[in-house]
Parts: structure tokens; C-alpha cells; sequence
């Protein structure tokens, strides 16, 4: 099945995805003799639900990979096993598709568990050949509670061509993953990674999954996949909460596979009468770290991002980097939080360091310390495709230009990964000096981004300011082009506050008056420094304007250094 039959099948109406049991349960050792003489059974039940109406069959794979399996000594046949298992299964249910599952290996992934991240790449990568070479329509991610781990799972079932990938997080009573991830964190992680379909399943009683996806439905670019919990319900109750999920948004169903065949019948029965859930959109302007989102536009908080991380004239943390120590990166991304910064952007560009292994290592402190999302700041492609690749989120790339080695390195890099990234009008011969030469650029990035399947929604242009104390009109060209992204790109902006009142005195109020003028044509990000009290005032007297500023951070005083 290729992903363009899936999103056609999905759209004639909502489906039932079937989810039996693994043949062997986490605590057994399951040998290749004991999977082959389980097989039969499984079989078996793979018709029954097909007959009771399951659109889409699951192989029930998920126990196979290598990691689970080393633990009795079974690893090198994990290949073997996943091959033939999917094979019985496409033999015995004919044309039916028949979906692989990989499920959790039971360790977490690097940089939250002592998993390598490529060894986990690696072991999905092998089931999931294993899986397509037995005839594999697609493969579903099981159960997922750590958000590093189902990317890895997911980089590496992508990696195998164009069958469909749905991508599933087990959600506990406190509404997030056991890793912490909040759904819509994980949503737009994984849809911009290349999921096909996203979905929950509450790990614990008591969660209400219909409102979990209720609130993710408008923000969702692809289906929405939800397993309502069997519990203590009968088969109609069963049906009713399956109804209560697609109300919500919800494009397919699982089968709880403690389901009895009666409650199957009676979820089957109610799902084929409904109608299709449209996904609400095609793309979307946000990033995400592994616990929570940030949506940008002019429809939410205008978005600072934080630029002390960054070596540049900070001898302090030149020197500190040098030592391989990230105490004043952890100390900056805690000062940044505080003063309601948006993102943290990270740039380990420093002679004399190897930037990649500082650049992961920072991002992975960085991911257990700081709830924000990550700009990834470099000049290096294979330091960002690095960074992008371990990134337990959506990042911002600052930034792809017109530049050759950028966009034949950078944008692959930031598509490929799902970032969102920014546009750099400049070109080998420089920066053009008018906006109407810096539009002709921007046209010809944009050209290239959509080869890559990049959207609108995926950028935020720069509109590079240079200073005023060399050129007047510099800041006039850059306020025109912000102007024109604004009302006729419609594109997100973002602009380096520091560039416009280099070489002036009082830069402080230049800045501030600056970003006011590019606020009201339209800019929607900055990259500033929070701990400056009339740029953060501003910032959210900006906000309260339009309605964005909840906590009333003004009124509380939360700046009284710039009101004096």
C-alpha cells in the first residue's frame, strides 16, 4: 500500500485498525519454534476480525525486534521471525492490508535513557525490513512512551520508501506520556517527521481520550488515530465511547485487543455509520520540544527567541565551552525560560571545539532541562543534520538562504527532519540592498522548498536589518520587506534586534522603537535578548494589545525596570 492509497482510503470515511495480542508476552521468551507453532492461532483470529469488520489487520509483530528479544538470547533470529510471521498473515488474509507493528524496545533512548539512539534507529530499521520483505502494507509504532523512541522508530521505517506509518503514544493520568510529552508536543513532532497518522492510547483509567483529541483535531495535518480502553464496558457502551472518539476528530479506531469479538462487532457497526473526519489542515507554523508546543503567527504570542546561547563575545562561556562544561548554557536557558522567551536558539560555533558533539550535547541537556523548543544555530549542514536528526522535538534552523551550499545541504536537511526553518535573503554575491531584490531571493528559496514538500507555513524570513549607523535606509528596506511577507507572503518574520543600532549610542531604545515599527507591519518573531526589559515590554504590551498576554506579566510588574 503506498501513503497516497492510505490518505485516499481514510478519506472515504473513518476506520477500524485492528490491535491483537503479541504472541508472546513481555515476560516470555518467545523462540522462533513457539512463534511458528503459535501461528496458526493467530491466524485465526486475524479472520475472525476481519469478518467482524476490521478494515486494516495488524501483524502482531511488536515483541520482535532485537532489543526485546536479546533479553533470552533470541536476537539473531529476530529478522526470521518478523519475515515469516507476516507472511503466514498475508497468505492466510488475502488482499486485506495487513500492517507490521513495532512496539517499544523497554529502554529509553538517548538523551533520556542510556539507548543509543542509532542503536534503536537500527533495530527498527532491521524489523522493519524484515516485516516489508514478508509483504507488509504498512507499519504501525505501538504504544510508544518516550517521544525519542518513536522518532527513532519512525526515521527508520521512513527510511524504507513510501509505505504509510502511523505512529501511536500511550498517554497516562496525568494527560502526557510517561516520558512527559504533552499530546499536541508529540503531534506536531511527529506529523512533521513524516507520520501518516498519529495516535493515543490512555495507559491508565480515567482519561478521557476524547478530549485529548478534541484539542489536537484543529492543530492536526494528518489523521488522528485513537484506541478506546474495553475497562468494564459492554459492547454498547464500548461503541458509544468509539462514537465519542470520532465525534472529537478522531479518523481511525483501534481495537482494544482485550476486546471480545461482541464488542468488536458493536464498535465496527457503529463506526461504518459515520461520517469522514476531514484533517482540519495541510501544514502548520509551530515547533515543538519534547514536552510542549509553540505555535507562531499572527494569531498567537508574538515569539521571542532567546539568542544568549551563543558564544559569540562571551568569554565566559567561550572558555566554558572550550572545557567541554555547559553549566552557563543550562544557566542561560533558565534565565531565558524565565524571562518568557518562546525558543532558546543554541550555537556552539566556536574555534578549537568539535561543534557537532558539543552542539548534541547541548541539545541534550537542553531537552531535560527546558520545556522550550530549540533553534538550531549553525553554519555547518552536517552539524545541523546532526542536530535535526537527535532533536527530540520540531527545531527552528536558523537559517537557509540563497546561498548554493545551503540550499543544496541545509533545506534537504531541514525537510527531511520536518523543521521549521528561516529564510535568509542573501545570495553567494551577498545581501541585496532593496526589498524588491530581497523578495526576487526569497521567491527563488521558496521555489526550492516546495520541490521538498515545504509550505509557507514551514518559514520565518529574516528580513536581515543592517545597521542604521552605516545606511538610513537600511532599516526602512527591512521594515518594507517585513510589509511584504506579511500581506502578501504570509509568511511568518523574524528579525536580529541587536543588527539595527550596531555602532549607536543608547542602542537599548533603538532596538525597542525598531521592534514596535516592525511589530505593526506584520513581524512575528525576534531574536532578541529577554533579560532586556523595554524589549520584553514591549513584547508583551504587543501582546496584551491582541489579546495573547493571559498572565497579565504588565500589570504584575513584571518589568517595572523599563517603566521607569
Amino acid at each position: 500500500m503506498k501513503r497516497r492509497e492510505f490518505q485516499r482510503m481514510i478519506g472515504l470515511g473513518p476506520l477500524l485498525l485492528d490491535a491483537p495480542a503479541s504472541p508472546a508476552s513481555a515476560d516470555e521468551c518467545c523462540t522462533a519454534a513457539l512463534l511458528l507453532e503459535q501461528s496458526g492461532a493467530i491466524v485465526s483470529d486475524l479472520k475472525q476480525r476481519k469478518a467482524a469488520g476490521c478494515d486494516l489487520l495488524c501483524c502482531p509483530s511488536g515483541a520482535l525486534n532485537r532489543l526485546r528479544l536479546a533479553a533470552c538470547g533470541q536476537s539473531d533470529q529476530a529478522s526470521g521471525m518478523n519475515r515469516e510471521l507476516m507472511r503466514r498473515c498475508r497468505v492466510a488474509l488475502g488482499d486485506v492490508p495487513v500492517f507490521g507493528v513495532c512496539s517499544a524496545s523497554g529502554r529509553r533512548v538517548d538523551p533520556f535513557g542510556e539507548l543509543d539512539f542509532e542503536d534503536a534507529v537500527s533495530c527498527y530499521l532491521q524489523q522493519g525490513k524484515a516485516l516489508a520483505a514478508g509483504g507488509a502494507s504498512g507499519f504501525i509504532v505501538s504504544g510508544m512512551s518516550d517521544i525519542q523512541e518513536a522518532r527513532a522508530a519512525l526515521i527508520a521505517l521512513r527510511e524504507l520508501g513510501d509505505l504509510p506509518v502511523m505512529v501511536q503514544m500511550a498517554v497516562n493520568a496525568q494527560g502526557h506520556s510517561v516520558g512527559g510529552s504533552d499530546p499536541l508536543a508529540a503531534l506536531v513532532t511527529l506529523q512533521s517527521l513524516g507520520a501518516d497518522a498519529v495516535g493515543f492510547s490512555a495507559s491508565a483509567a480515567g482519561i478521557s481520550l476524547a478530549a485529548i483529541i478534541a484539542r489536537l483535531k484543529p492543530s492536526a495535518t494528518v489523521p488522528i488515530w485513537a484506541v478506546p480502553p474495553v475497562s468494564a464496558t459492554d459492547p454498547e457502551q464500548y461503541a458509544a465511547t468509539g462514537a465519542a472518539l470520532l465525534q472529537a476528530g478522531a479518523n481511525l479506531l483501534g481495537v482494544d485487543h482485550h476486546a471480545s469479538s461482541d464488542h468488536l462487532t458493536a464498535l465496527a457497526g457503529s463506526l461504518h455509520r459515520c461520517d469522514p473526519q476531514p484533517v482540519a489542515r495541510t501544514s502548520l507554523s509551530a515547533v515543538s520540544s519534547c514536552r510542549n508546543a509553540a505555535f507562531l503567527g499572527q494569531n498567537y504570542p508574538f515569539a521571542v527567541v532567546g539568542e544568549r546561547i551563543n558564544p559569540t563575545g562571551k568569554k565566559l562561556l567561550q572558555a566554558s565551552l572550550r572545557q567541554g562544561n555547559l553549566d552557563l548554557v543550562q544557566q542561560f536557558a533558565l534565565e531565558q525560560e524565565q524571562r518568557q522567551a518562546t525558543i532558546l536558539d543554541v550555537n556552539m560555533g566556536l574555534s578549537g571545539i568539535d561543534e557537532e558533539a558539543m552542539m548534541l550535547k547541548a541539545i541534550g541537556l537542553l531537552s531535560n532541562r527546558s520545556p522550550l523548543p530549540l533553534c538550531i544555530d549553525t553554519t555547518r549542514p552536517e552539524v545541523m543534520e546532526a542536530a535535526l536528526r537527535r532533536y527530540p522535538g520540531r527545531a527552528l534552523v536558523n537559517s537557509v538562504s540563497g546561498e548554493r551550499e545551503r540550499i543544496e545541504r541545509t533545506l534537504p536537511a531541514a525537510a527531511r527532519y520536518g523543521a521549521m526553518f528561516i529564510v535568509l535573503p542573501l545570495t553567494d554575491a551577498g545581501i541585496p540592498e532593496t526589498a524588491r531584490e530581497r523578495i526576487t531571493v526569497i521567491d527563488s528559496i521558496m521555489e526550492a522548498a516546495a520541490s521538498y514538500g515545504c509550505t509557507v507555513d514551514d518559514i520565518a524570513v529574516d528580513g536581515l536589518v543592517m545597521t542604521i549607523s552605516s545606511n538610513p535606509e537600511a532599516a526602512k528596506e527591512t521594515l518594507d520587506l517585513i510589509s511584504w511577507c506579511s500581506g502578501t507572503l504570509h509568511a511568518n518574520t523574524i528579525a536580529g534586534l541587536s543588527n539595527v543600532s550596531f555602532g549607536m549610542p543608547e542602542r537599548q531604545w533603538i532596538n525597542g522603537a525598531f521592534l514596535g515599527m516592525a511589530m505593526g507591519r506584520g513581524l512575528t518573531m525576534a531574536i532578541a535578548n529577554p533579560s532586556s526589559d523595554s524589549i520584553m515590554a514591549t513584547v508583551q504590551a504587543y501582546n496584551a494589545f491582541w489579546g495573547h498576554d493571559t498572565g497579565m506579566l504588565l500589570q504584575s510588574g513584571a518589568f517595572t525596570g523599563a517603566a521607569s
